[in-house]
């Protein structure tokens, strides 16, 4: 794209938030699959299988709706926020390295660190 002298070009912000909120919006929906994922595949029993498999994604809904969701019930200052996400996101990475997948796991913890201090930048 070519601009005149003299011609500002302007970068649609709302564009740009739009698109890292969907990308978190992946992000929270990926973390809950890496949860399950996890859980259904720890241990050798099917009952604690089970359990982990639907309860650790059920408890990190819970404090993500509590906390950090946008209309979350109990607001909160940023850095209680932060501390839900980093618990909800990076369990999710750290749960697709204990499914045996470390490249993936690091590769998603990059890219939620990113999207986070992004959401956050915009915000400001």
């Amino acid at each position: 794209m070519s601009t005149r002298p003299g011609v500002t070009v302007v970068i649609d912000e709302r564009r740009w938030y739009a698109a890292n909120e969907v990308l978190a919006f992946a992000l929270e929906i990926a973390a809950l699959a890496c949860l399950s994922w996890w859980g259904f595949g720890a241990g050798d029993a099917l009952a604690p299988q089970v359990l982990l498999g639907v309860g650790t994604p059920l408890l990190a809904i819970v404090l993500w709706s509590l906390f950090a969701a946008p209309r979350a019930r109990l607001r909160q200052r940023l850095p209680l926020v932060l501390v839900v996400k980093a618990l909800v996101l990076g369990g999710g990475a750290a749960a697709l390295y204990g499914a045996g997948h470390p490249v993936a796991a690091v590769t998603m913890a990059v890219v939620v660190v990113g999207n986070t201090a992004l959401a956050e930048i915009f915000r400001r």
